[in-house]
């Protein structure tokens, strides 16, 4: 019989890799396996962090909408409170969007609310 040999499966292995950590200096890039270390690594940064985005932005409205809710008189926590006594429906990102932007439509979101509060 034949001697088969694992080496054309094997080399497409080491080439996807090796593919795979095109733009990595040095031994990241040339060598099998640093560049597999290297590219399983960024695997799992690329993971954890495609949900710590979503986290990050979040905490990153909050702050805008605390920072904006405050030149008008009232902490985030007050304001996000009259805001869902009131029934509006604004999530934390589009209230962030006009908090930066425009500010004259977010005071008036703000005294919507706080009219209905008193």
């Amino acid at each position: 019989m034949p001697r088969v040999t694992g080496s054309p499966a094997s080399r497409q292995r080491r080439k996807k890799y090796l593919k795979q950590s095109k733009g990595y200096v040095g031994g990241r890039r040339r060598l099998y396996r640093t560049a597999r270390e290297a590219v399983e690594r960024g695997y799992q940064y690329a993971y954890r962090d495609r949900r710590r985005r979503k986290r990050d932005f979040r905490r990153l409205w909050i702050t805008r909408i605390n920072a904006a809710s405050r030149r008008h008189g009232l902490s985030y926590s007050q304001f996000m409170h009259a805001l869902n006594e009131s029934g509006v429906e604004l999530n934390r990102k589009v209230l962030a969007d006009l908090a930066v932007r425009d500010d004259e439509a977010f005071g008036q979101i703000v005294e919507t609310v706080q009219g209905e509060k008193k």
